[in-house]
């Protein structure tokens, strides 16, 4: 979703606009269920739309740089709403999803994590090497080190 030209989008690195990737936990149905997302940061304001499974969505909320903390409504086209709240401390967006029982609907609720594309999933473990470097020493070779005079 491409800024209008006097939008100034958020210069905050924890907040970059652009595609999105992530998953969400539904106790129901286990399992990650993946999500592509396009979001746009810009002075407090969350905007941006998407598609997993259930369907394509848009999306409306608010974030605050202060804290990291961030809450929005994915709005189902034609379905739902879905409301999400979490914190972003650096390595994407993590925390809680929840539809209310209306319209006798049974209430749900769940987790999530969506990060920026690119970035490794931070969820993952991430595989790391160490070694430790060689250590100089002189050594001399050829005269003794004490001369024997006869």
């Amino acid at each position: 979703m491409p800024a209008p030209d006097d939008q100034i989008l958020e210069t905050d690195p924890r907040f970059p606009s652009g595609p999105w990737t992530g998953f969400f936990l539904q106790p129901l149905i286990p399992g990650r269920h993946l999500m592509e997302l396009r979001l746009t940061f810009h002075g407090g304001v969350m905007t941006g739309e998407g598609r997993d499974w259930v369907g394509a969505f848009v999306i409306r909320g608010r974030y605050a740089i202060a804290d990291g903390r961030c809450y929005w409504t994915k709005r189902y086209l034609g379905r739902h709403d879905v409301f999400y709240s979490g914190f972003n401390e650096g390595k994407g967006i993590w925390g809680t999803w929840e539809i209310p029982a209306e319209g006798g609907r049974v209430p749900q609720r769940g987790g999530f994590h969506i990060w920026p594309e690119g970035m490794h999933d931070p969820s993952e473990p991430e595989l790391s090497e160490e070694a430790d470097l060689p250590v100089e020493r002189e050594v001399y070779v050829g005269e003794p080190l004490v001369t024997i005079e006869r």
